[in-house]
């Protein structure tokens, strides 16, 4: 395959994990404003759905396409700093993912599950946990871009 075709499926591949993750963050800020519950449980379920369906195998194509056209291009991958610190904030994303983002969309999943807004909800623990995941969901989503950029402007050389 040529380096073109290989870099056009890295390319999009990241347009489909970056505009996935903004628009997650985005219908999760408008879900949470209607302090719906049922509409909250939703917009949570589509986001976890769309995580297995665009985000993970987005990190999949990306790191596939980007490591072959690395090759094919003859970029030492290691030593070409705008693809090294690229691989760091993409895994830094890959990180907070994992270990903060995937656990905090379930938790928020499961506190709106089959709830009704009533007295005794406890939006104090719900907004804290929405708080953090919103964080954890900019990090998820600043570090990949802090990537495209160097990849698009080739810094650091």
């Amino acid at each position: 395959m040529d380096y073109n075709y290989l870099k056009l499926i890295h390319l999009a591949a990241v347009i489909i994990f970056l505009g996935n993750i903004i628009t997650g963050l985005f219908w999760m800020s408008f879900a949470v404003k209607t302090k719906d519950l049922k509409i909250i449980n939703h917009t949570m379920k589509g986001i976890i759905k769309a995580d297995r369906y665009f985000t993970i195998p987005g990190v999949v194509v990306i790191t596939a396409g980007g490591i072959l056209a690395a090759i094919y291009g003859h970029l030492p991958i290691l030593r070409t700093g705008w693809i090294f610190w690229s691989v760091v904030m993409f895994s830094v994303s890959g990180l907070a993912f994992a270990f903060k983002v995937a656990p905090l969309q379930k938790k928020i999943f499961n506190l709106t599950l089959d709830k009704e807004a009533s007295p005794d909800f406890n939006w104090r623990t719900f907004n804290n946990t929405y708080l953090a995941w919103d964080i954890w969901g900019l990090i998820a989503l600043l570090t990949p871009l802090a990537a495209f950029v160097m990849m698009v402007l080739k810094v650091p050389r």
